[in-house]
């Protein structure tokens, strides 16, 4: 009797679970991601009944098959071109790892119905982003096409990246470059305000360790390293900085 009970929840269980009971089953699912035309890989934890899932590792498909990189930040910024512009380089955190990554935008005179072409983030995001330009800052984005892409072949989901596509889109908008050496971080609300993100001393020491000398952070603050940190609550002033100390192409 009992193993008919048992036998019946199980199946109770898994007519629940539907395509997932596989996930239920076991005790750990990993996920291995990456487009199969970019050269890395991303190994990331959904479920360790013995571990955090917080971690990610990053590999590179070489001749002689998957190779660890040791120092991925760096790696994904190596090809990275000089002074261009629609280029921000936003600093996350990808599971426990800060994790520096490469925002591309390019906006273009749209002919018909504007497009909006995401890759490696969230479209609902960037979208969000788009509707603050237009409305707080008086960029008009909603006639254009719009394409945004994280290098690299990455994905991140990180609240972090939204003043890199902020500023990403108005460099492409204004034709003027974001420094090379500046990294920055940030959330951006609906009202226009910069609201801040966590582990910010983390994600500044990964840009220092790649050789950035200045930051642009939600709030400005000591945090005992040899980078600028300038504070930023309002996108508009975010955009004002980096315009007078950026160089027209």
């Amino acid at each position: 009797m009992a193993s008919s009970l048992i036998q019946d929840e199980d199946i109770v269980h898994i007519a629940l679970a539907g395509p997932r009971v596989v996930e239920h089953l076991v005790d750990v699912v990993l996920m291995f991601e990456g487009d199969r035309q970019h050269v890395f890989r991303v190994l990331r934890g959904i479920k360790n009944r013995f571990g955090s899932t917080s971690e990610l590792g990053l590999f590179a498909m070489e001749g002689e098959g998957l190779v660890a990189v040791p120092d991925p930040s760096r790696a994904l910024l190596e090809e990275r071109p000089s002074s261009a512009t629609g280029s921000v380089v936003v600093a996350t955190v990808e599971g426990s790892r800060p994790l520096l990554v490469e925002v591309q935008a390019l906006l273009v005179r749209a002919y018909g119905t504007p497009r909006r072409v995401v890759s490696g983030m969230d479209p609902q995001r960037v979208a969000l982003v788009l509707a603050v330009l237009e409305r707080h800052l008086g960029f008009r984005v909603s006639d254009m096409d719009a394409y945004f892409k994280l290098t690299g072949g990455v994905s991140v989901d990180d609240p972090a990246l939204d003043l890199g596509v902020a500023l990403a889109a108005a460099s492409s908008l204004t034709g003027t470059s974001v420094p090379g050496d500046v990294v920055v971080m940030g959330e951006v609300g609906l009202t226009g305000e910069v609201r801040r993100v966590g582990r910010v001393a983390e994600r500044l020491n990964e840009a220092l360790h790649l050789g950035f000398r200045r930051a642009l952070v939600p709030s400005a603050g000591d945090f005992g390293l040899s980078i600028k940190v300038e504070g930023v609550r309002r996108l508009k002033d975010a955009v004002a900085t980096l315009q007078m100390q950026a160089e027209p192409r």
